[in-house]
């Protein structure tokens, strides 16, 4: 998917038109010709078009439903940040791998949310209760926004708020290259831009409806430029042939791209591939075709929170991945911080 997401279908909450951003969509999406339905909750889509569940499911993630989002408590239990902040739910990219698949469960399709200024409420009590430390929101915990922030701008309004705010920071992550009108925004400095990369061979295979590599790159060089910290996640790390080559390509390109001014400032979180047994399930379900390798007898289980285990690379397998990438990310990035490898 290299032009911008467009929906098929759009849902719209009647209470979505209470606020100013749920009249400006449903304008936006009347002339740019698209059906639109009515729905009495973002939580309760039906009639979803398909004769089967792959055809529904596939429908569903070109589906956008505007809503209002009425639980304002921010999810905690993210590495990266101390709040997950809620603009969006749902993915237009059809990564096999993507733990939304489990998490989203019959719920495939896209919903964003126009109570912004309350979301942003919730922000400033717990920046207000925890300051003068730094408090982190992660934007992208069950969504990639960027993937349609060109329509809704949300997240331009939540780079230029945090902008504004003394301890504040922003940080979301992509796979797709649609960022120009982030360019401009007044973020401050107070907003790390992400992007998820990969070897080659893992985008191809089990990325499909997401930005080439060689895109995502070019758009982490003008994010880099418009003065953004910058970070990238690697995930999930798997290993297939020729997978130490794989990686160091695209070390190589990350390092052939960059700007120099960007280079002091950049981290970098890795995530090897895992899966749990009922993800497993949902993913046979989904991409019946996948080549993603998901043998349990060759992986080593590990005891998980909620008392769900994933099953991921054995010891060895581990160590040499991550040698493999620290030894990378030395070379071609010294100055970079690895946040986590997990």
């Amino acid at each position: 998917m290299i032009k911008p997401f467009v929906p098929q279908l759009v849902y719209i909450e009647p209470r979505a038109l209470e606020y100013p951003l749920g009249v400006e969509l449903k304008e936006k999406f009347e002339k740019m010709g698209l059906e639109i339905r009515e729905t009495t909750s973002h939580n309760q889509v039906r009639n979803i078009p398909g004769k089967n569940h792959l055809q529904q499911y596939r429908n569903a993630k070109s589906t956008l439903v505007v809503g209002v989002r009425k639980t304002l408590k921010f999810d905690t239990s993210k590495p990266s940040a101390e709040y997950a902040i809620p603009f969006a739910t749902g993915c237009m990219g059809h990564c096999h791998y993507c733990y939304l698949q489990t998490t989203m469960g019959s719920k495939p399709y896209i919903r964003t949310y126009v109570n912004t200024d309350e979301i942003f409420d919730q922000a400033r009590k717990y920046m207000e209760e925890r300051a003068p430390e730094m408090t982190r929101f992660e934007a992208s915990c069950t969504s990639d926004i960027v993937g349609i922030d060109h329509l809704t701008h949300t997240l331009k309004r939540a780079i230029e708020y945090f902008g504004k705010t003394d301890f504040g920071r922003l940080r979301f992550v992509t796979k797709f290259h649609h960022v120009d009108h982030l360019l401009d925004a007044e973020h401050n400095g107070r907003t790390r831009f992400r992007f998820s990369v990969n070897a080659d061979y893992v985008i191809k295979n089990f990325e499909p409806g997401t930005s080439p590599l060689d895109y995502r790159i070019e758009a982490a060089r003008k994010v880099a430029e418009a003065g953004y910290p910058l970070g990238f996640i690697v995930a999930p790390i798997y290993i297939h042939e020729g997978w130490e080559e794989g990686y160091k390509t695209l070390f190589e390109k990350l390092d052939a791209q960059l700007p120099e001014s960007a280079r002091q400032d950049i981290t970098f979180e890795m995530i090897q591939h895992r899966f749990t047994k009922p993800a497993k399930r949902v993913i046979q379900k989904n991409y019946p075709k996948s080549k993603l390798e998901m043998d349990e007898e060759s992986r080593r289980y590990k005891w998980g929170r909620y008392g769900i285990g994933k099953y991921i690379y054995s010891k060895d397998e581990e160590h040499e991945l991550r040698e493999h990438l620290e030894s990378y990310i030395d070379k071609y990035f010294p100055n970079a911080k690895i946040e986590y490898f997990t």
